[in-house]
């Protein structure tokens, strides 16, 4: 790992990590979660290092370089064939069938009252939810930044759902 002048070790890994949080949960898509592209932009940023030219703020070299490496990774990976199918499911993913979804049938049943019904509004929600707000609902229950506006929407979805299906917010 190349070390800038006038940086530790742990001040490159911390500005990659900060970088890393910036970028990676705007390329949170089609079955990648946002640790795994976590990770991967990691990577890539260590990777990186060698290129660098400090003549440059390291932060810079390393934003530019990780967007341009996950569009690159997206559309190598995702733009294959028909483009015009393919960016559809990149850009607008399909609902989830029954068989794809992310809560297991067996964990509906708990030792707990409260596990149970935690899970099965778990799983009415990963039934129900629409694609096209799936990924910032999984930025929201990962921490991940979204505008107050889109969290009170799906806030407000949510509520929706789980009261179409017996859950009501009081009680």
């Amino acid at each position: 790992m190349k070390i800038p002048n006038g940086m530790t070790e742990q001040q490159v890994i911390d500005q990659i990590k900060i970088v890393c949080d910036r970028i990676s949960p705007r390329y949170t898509f089609y079955g990648y979660t946002i640790d795994d592209i976590k990770q991967e932009a990691f990577i890539i940023c260590m990777e990186a290092l060698n290129r660098y030219d400090e003549a440059r703020p390291l932060e810079n070299f390393l934003s530019v370089n990780l967007s341009n490496r996950l569009k690159n990774f997206v559309r190598d990976n995702h733009f294959i064939g028909d483009e015009n199918v393919e960016r559809q499911k990149v850009f607008q993913p399909a609902q989830l069938d029954y068989e794809d979804s992310i809560i297991d049938e067996a964990e509906k049943f708990s030792s707990s009252y409260e596990s149970i019904e935690y899970n099965d509004m778990a799983h009415i929600l990963d039934k129900n939810l629409p694609a096209n707000v799936r990924m910032d609902y999984l930025k929201m229950i990962n921490d991940v930044y979204i505008t107050k506006q889109r969290r009170q929407e799906i806030i407000e979805i949510i509520n929706a759902i789980l009261e179409e299906h017996g859950y009501h917010e009081n009680g």
